[in-house]
């Protein structure tokens, strides 16, 4: 069992984006923060329900499989279930649709818990008004000796990578530059100490960067 992190950045380090408006409510910069994932097979597959074949294959697409390999249960934060834009909606299922990817259960981390939610394909999202140690203990029994992935935002990441919980960091980082939003790699100097460091470049200008206990 691993406790894991897959997140997409940009050149100068950041994980959000900050232009989104009502009419483009994920915002132009979002497309390109996460595009050569967007375009890979797997991802096809696997979140756009597409069977036909189509997209990327190589690097990019190596590191989607590696995304969904083996993961037993996931943390997010409430940000990242779309909490932060219907707080106050008990509707509200997630950003995710009907059938979400990671086929799991999901662990939000919320100020606002509420009841649990099943999804079909195996998803179940829990809401956890806790901390950190006590979340990663909910997962971990929750994956059953598969592994745990902190799905993000940067925020609920960086405070897993402070905590020295996680064992696999990979970020992907987009040749774009963004100037603005949330950073992942503040408040982590010294971060690649105690890890392996690797980096790969694949052919649409991503860098995967790894860095391994």
């Amino acid at each position: 069992m691993a406790v894991r992190v897959d997140l997409m950045i940009s050149l100068d380090g950041f994980a959000t984006t900050t232009d989104q408006t009502p009419e483009v409510p994920f915002g132009d910069d979002w497309p390109r923060l996460v595009g050569a994932y967007v375009a890979t097979r797997t991802f096809r597959e696997r979140v756009l329900k597409d069977t036909s074949g189509a997209g990327t294959t190589g690097v990019d697409d190596d590191y989607a499989k590696e995304y969904f390999a083996n993961v037993g249960a996931e943390i997010m934060g409430a940000g990242m279930f779309g909490l932060h834009n219907f707080p106050d909606d008990p509707t509200w299922r997630g950003w995710w649709g009907e059938e979400p990817p990671f086929r799991v259960p999901v662990f939000v981390l919320t100020h606002k818990p509420r009841p649990s939610v099943e999804m079909a394909g195996g998803t179940t999202f829990h809401f956890l008004n806790t901390d950190p140690v006590d979340a990663l203990q909910q997962a971990v029994a929750a994956a059953r000796g598969k592994d745990v992935r902190i799905g993000g935002g940067p925020t609920v990441v960086r405070d897993f990578l402070r905590a020295g919980f996680v064992d696999r960091l990979h970020v992907a980082i987009a040749p774009i530059l963004l100037g603005r939003g949330v950073r992942l790699w503040d408040e982590l100097r010294g971060l690649e100490t105690g890890y392996d460091v690797k980096a790969e470049t694949a052919p649409s200008g991503t860098i995967h960067l790894t860095f391994q206990r």
